[in-house]
């Protein structure tokens, strides 16, 4: 079985423009780092040209389908009947979007059916992460 889930999804960037521009999207999750979660958008998709990736806690996306959720820099909430919205808060600005809450809902079931919610801490390898972080100690 695959240790990795990624999704594609269509976000819809929110701009000042009346119109929102749908934009590709990837979200990923990797059981070797079980409580989170990635979003990655394309290089063409952001302002500096280069892929942006954006790591946060599964039970962020998990608790933002149902209520406003986040304080830092990433922030989630529903929207509407069938819309999930993501806040990016970064120096260089925020960027908002919108995504379907039942792709959001169907990734995290996959998650779910890989890394059971509540048993993440099964999948740590504490001693392989202490080598890693002390790799390069003298």
């Amino acid at each position: 079985m695959s240790i990795v889930i990624e999704q594609a999804v269509e976000a819809r960037l929110v701009a000042a423009a009346p119109r929102m521009a749908s934009i590709p999207a990837t979200l990923a999750y990797d059981a070797r780092d079980p409580f989170a979660v990635r979003m990655s958008f394309p290089a063409p998709a952001t302002l500096e040209g280069v892929e942006v990736c954006w790591t946060f806690a599964r039970e962020l996306l998990a608790s933002g389908v149902e209520e406003p959720v986040g304080a830092g820099d990433v922030r989630v909430r529903p929207y509407g009947y069938d819309r999930t919205v993501l806040e990016f808060h970064a120096m260089e600005g925020t960027a908002v979007v919108h995504i379907r809450t039942g792709e959001v809902e169907r990734f995290l079931s996959d998650t779910t059916e890989l890394v059971p919610v509540g048993e993440e801490h099964l999948y740590v390898d504490v001693d392989a992460d202490l080598a890693e972080l002390l790799r390069d100690v003298y």
